[in-house]
């Protein structure tokens, strides 16, 4: 098959998305099947686009309803859209999050193909919803009719679009690489590291980690910090009125830096208060043989299940935050029990298995056109 897959954010930059877009490639090309991804052209990828990319329109940067910078495609020449279209020819279109402007529209506008859409994101809760819906619930009934297939990540990302439609929707969790993502061999360091990956931004709770990291009063453990974002002079400001020497700022880390904190961190914290869909670092850590500690947002507990629960915790909850921290830390015990459990359960997530669902559905409406 031929299959164009979708992605309304600039595949050069991080996100989770880009990478489930990038791996769901991988699978299909080691399939046999043609694979394409379709993007917004942007300075990142515009004059070295990745094999079988193709750029589209002109990249934006835009603020979404989760305090998250994204560079989409505002808007795409319809001339540039129909040679696309015409030329490659595809059995399947792939959306991934097609309610953000405006590519999906305009490409399903063109499109001459079996229409699939996967839904990633949440929408976040308070009082701000009600004006995002607004905005954006028009503009996704519009597009909803012109899709064959609906799939989300997880219940809470289905949830919204439940709302709008009668349409059944497939849940297909994202997945994990875990040839890249494995335990050390050797073991973990011997000494106590506490690790945040991800933006530094008011809605991943890193002010409430550095609360329950401080109430900790561990002098011989660290706290590393990954990643940028807005906040984080603030972030900087907070551990500096604290007094915590054991506090340290990495910055943005390269995938192969990422992967090495991972496996020798001795506890994962992702304390996301809002915005979380579903947790594709959660699944990196558990595949890492690395005991976690996370928000108990509904996009966490989704795939946090079973022995996974103990982990859950209510990030303003500074007391029941730095409990949990101490337990995961000395409890060798339990993180064993936690490190054997989490090796097994992530099996589920490996991209062949999540693939495989995806290609199912491909070939279901192959076979019926």
């Amino acid at each position: 098959m031929k299959i164009g897959l979708v992605c309304p954010y600039n595949i050069g930059l991080g996100g989770g998305v880009q990478e489930c877009v990038m791996a769901t490639q991988v699978e299909l090309k080691k399939r046999g099947h043609e694979a394409y991804i379709i993007t917004p052209r942007s300075r990142a990828v515009r004059d070295n686009p990745p094999k079988n990319t193709i750029l589209v329109g002109a990249g934006t940067d835009v603020r979404s309803p989760f305090s998250t910078t994204a560079q989409i495609s505002a808007s795409v020449n319809p001339e540039e859209l129909e040679r696309i279209i015409d030329e490659y020819r595809f059995d399947i279109l792939h959306f991934h999050e097609p309610w953000v402007p405006m590519l999906s529209r305009q490409l399903l506008s063109k499109s001459k193909s079996i229409n699939i859409a996967t839904f990633h994101a949440r929408m976040p809760d308070g009082v701000m919803t009600k004006t995002i819906e607004k905005v954006i619930t028009p503009y996704t009934k519009s597009i909803l009719k012109s899709f064959d297939a609906l799939t989300a990540v997880s219940e809470p990302a289905a949830q919204y679009v439940r709302s709008l439609t009668d349409q059944s929707i497939k849940i297909i969790p994202n997945g994990v690489n875990l040839k890249k993502y494995r335990p050390l061999r050797a073991g973990k360091p011997s000494d106590k590291t506490i690790l945040y990956i991800g933006r530094l931004e008011r809605r991943k709770g890193v002010n409430h980690l550095i609360d329950a990291f401080a109430r900790l009063g561990d002098a011989d453990c660290r706290l590393l910090i990954a990643g940028n974002g807005p906040d984080r002079e603030k972030l900087e400001n907070q551990v500096r009125l604290r007094n915590l020497g054991n506090v340290e700022f990495l910055g943005y880390v390269e995938e192969s830096e990422k992967i090495r904190l991972l496996r020798e961190a001795s506890v994962f914290c992702s304390p996301a208060i809002y915005g979380e869909s579903f947790g594709i670092v959660l699944l990196e850590a558990m595949a890492c043989g690395t005991p976690t500690v996370a928000a108990n947002n509904p996009g966490y507990v989704s795939v946090m299940q079973g022995r996974g629960l103990i982990s859950l915790i209510e990030p303003t909850d500074t007391d029941q935050f730095a409990r949990r921290l101490a337990l995961m830390l000395y409890d060798k015990e339990l993180a064993a029990l936690w490190r054997k459990w989490a090796t097994n359960y992530v099996k589920q997530f490996e991209y062949a298995t999540i693939v495989d669902q995806y290609e199912s559905i491909y070939k279901q409406f192959v076979m019926q056109s």
